[in-house]
């Protein structure tokens, strides 16, 4: 049977563009620079963190993410108005997606931690997610739960470190990781693993190898899966819902409100 889509072709070119949501851009160009290693060549990739001053280099703390909810929904809103394929929340705590998803227009919008849990359970029955402090399981696990995947959860075994610690001695955090790995799989039963951290990206392949079990860097999950979902978009025209829950707010309030009308909330972009 030929079956015939009107979209483009598969090979069309897409934009992603990666959000890190702080006012902080050490991690812009390593991000990028690792992004770029792994994308498709028709790819285009935006690297993005906030105009905001002062801000937290990390959202270990609800308090400091409470405070960048409003910047990601206008980084949504100019990611939909400048005809963005595809948006990447990039913390693994998927702060903010829900409004950020809402208001997105035609550009499809990825959270870490829920593209590295869709990709575990394609490979493997049970997972455990690998955290930095005790301070995250709580809402990791909540995270995980909305998502409905809970009962796949094997554990989450915490490294003791913070968002900080993980790139400043890159031998110390990947020992630890592969420590809390082996615990992972010979004392819980996790057949996969998660980093549960974007900045933890760059320790995967020492993991894997060292254990012997699929593990998930969050960085390139949430990445190749906001790149295919664009591809997708292009192709079947896939786009994200605009009924029922996934209507957004009439132009008509968000203009009688003077609501997105300035620039986006962006301080430092670097395209690669």
């Amino acid at each position: 049977m030929n079956h015939h889509f009107n979209g483009e072709p598969t090979d069309a070119p897409v934009t992603v563009r990666w959000l890190n949501p702080v006012g902080y851009a050490a991690w812009d160009t390593p991000i990028g620079q690792l992004l770029h290693s792994i994308k498709q060549p028709s790819t285009t990739v935006e690297v993005v963190s906030f105009d905001m001053t002062p801000t937290p280099t990390h959202l270990e703390y609800r308090t400091y993410e409470a405070l960048i909810h409003e910047r990601t929904v206008a980084v949504s809103r100019d990611s939909a108005v400048k005809g963005i394929d595809a948006l990447v929340v990039g913390c693994f705590y998927d702060p903010a997606l829900e409004g950020a998803r809402e208001i997105s227009g035609q550009t499809v919008v990825v959270g870490p931690c829920q593209a590295s849990v869709q990709i575990a359970v394609n490979l493997a029955n049970r997972f455990s997610v690998i955290v930095g402090r005790e301070k995250w399981i709580e809402q990791m696990t909540d995270r995980i739960r909305g998502y409905g995947l809970l009962d796949r959860l094997a554990s989450m075994p915490s490294l003791g470190m913070g968002v900080n610690d993980f790139q400043a001695h890159p031998e110390v955090t990947r020992q630890r990781i592969i420590e809390e790995a082996r615990r992972a799989v010979d004392e819980d039963h996790a057949e996969a693993l998660i980093l549960g951290c974007t900045i933890e990206f760059g320790f995967f392949e020492a993991v894997q190898q060292a254990v012997g079990v699929p593990v998930i860097d969050p960085v390139v999950a949430a990445f190749k899966m906001a790149e295919s979902l664009a591809k997708l978009k292009k192709q079947f025209g896939w786009a994200p819902s605009r009924v029922w829950s996934c209507e957004p707010p009439p132009e008509s309030e968000l203009s009688d409100f003077g609501l997105f009308q300035g620039p986006a909330p962006i301080a430092n972009a670097v395209m690669f």
